[in-house]
């Protein structure tokens, strides 16, 4: 079972501090697989930690999390050599595809040079559900606000383009990065902007917006349009998510 149409979910959520674990799944990674339509069996989960360099400890993390949702997770690594014969295959294989934050650029620069862009449009497409937070949600977009070159945000604008808007992430906890996407909108670096603050997502059928989805309550989603010279804001009220 796939998702019905392509189906995205970006986010600036979906992990929490557990219980006796350090990493819980929340609930936008939840409502990932239920994007994804399955029922009757385990779902199967593909973790991608491209932005963080593959780090083991939290491939570890990630993979403690899933057994305790009842997933079953497969990490694709690309570090120092794909972890996988056929990488089209087992991304195909999947329900869902998550990929960790991080640097945005450096995942875009290591997923061409192994053509997992080229697959990931593919996976798209079949309906595999495809998410991810923060560099993990940037990716899917035209492209967005980075602190991949330093501290200071500077625009990333080269994404993978499946859908044809900008993204901001961590709207609310960063505060440099609201003025930077007006300010980028606003000067054409970067088309409309599709902003999310920490526990929002934005699901996505084909390249339609169908809805905002929270874990976290008083949370917020935004559209940043370009307007004469400047940049206006309309805030969308998330659908708060079951709690977990």
């Amino acid at each position: 079972m796939t998702a019905v149409e392509p189906t995205i979910i970006a986010t600036s959520g979906g992990h929490r501090v557990g219980g006796r674990t350090r990493v819980m799944f929340d609930g936008l990674v939840h409502h990932a697989i239920d994007l994804a339509g399955v029922h009757g069996r385990r779902p199967r989960i593909m973790y991608v930690g491209t932005a963080i360099g593959d780090a083991e400890h939290f491939t570890a993390r990630m993979t403690e999390a899933a057994r305790i949702a009842g997933f079953d997770l497969t990490p694709l690594h690309l570090f120092p050599m794909p972890n996988v014969e056929d990488v089209e295959g087992s991304v195909l294989d999947h329900d869902v595809v998550w990929v960790m934050g991080g640097s945005v650029v450096n995942l875009l620069a290591v997923w061409r040079a192994h053509g997992l862009d080229r697959i990931m449009h593919r996976a798209w497409q079949a309906g595999v559900v495809l998410s991810g937070v923060s560099a993990g949600s940037i990716c899917w977009f035209q492209g967005g606000a980075t602190d991949s070159f330093g501290p200071e945000l500077r625009p990333v604008t080269n994404a993978l383009g499946l859908l044809p808007y900008s993204n901001g992430v961590h709207y609310d906890s960063d505060v440099a990065r609201r003025p930077l996407i007006h300010q980028l909108v606003a000067d054409g670096t970067l088309p409309t902007a599709h902003c999310t603050d920490d526990g929002v997502g934005l699901v996505y059928r084909g390249t339609e917006l169908v809805e905002a989805v929270a874990e976290v309550p008083g949370r917020g989603a935004y559209i940043v349009r370009r307007e004469g010279d400047g940049a206006a804001e309309e805030r969308i009220e998330p659908r708060r998510l079951p709690s977990l």
